[in-house]
């Protein structure tokens, strides 16, 4: 059977593509050789072989767990009042206004 190959056209960031291809010949390799092992991953993992992942949106879902846990620790501790229905809950605007 004959090895078919196909051409594949990219847009990347002209410093983007300068540093990938220094580490790539740091690593004996070339853009091309990068993509077909990138692409052999994709198709032995059936997925992408690597993580995913925002970096922006982790920071700010460790920030409100950090704040989640912080006021579950004064509730427990008792250290701020706590209403056990809405209707003997101070009216949220003067409540914000006074503290």
């Amino acid at each position: 059977m004959e090895n078919l190959t196909s051409a594949i056209s990219v847009q990347v960031d002209t410093r983007d593509k300068e540093i990938a291809n220094d580490i790539l010949k740091s690593l004996g390799l070339n853009m091309s050789t990068f993509v077909n092992m990138a692409i052999k991953q994709l198709l032995y993992t059936n997925g992408l072989p690597f993580e995913v992942k925002n970096p922006v949106n982790d920071n700010i879902i460790t920030e409100n767990i950090n704040t989640t846990s912080n006021i579950s620790n004064k509730i427990k501790e008792k250290s701020v009042k706590t209403y056990n229905n809405i209707n003997t809950m101070p009216n949220l605007v003067e409540f914000m206004n006074n503290n």
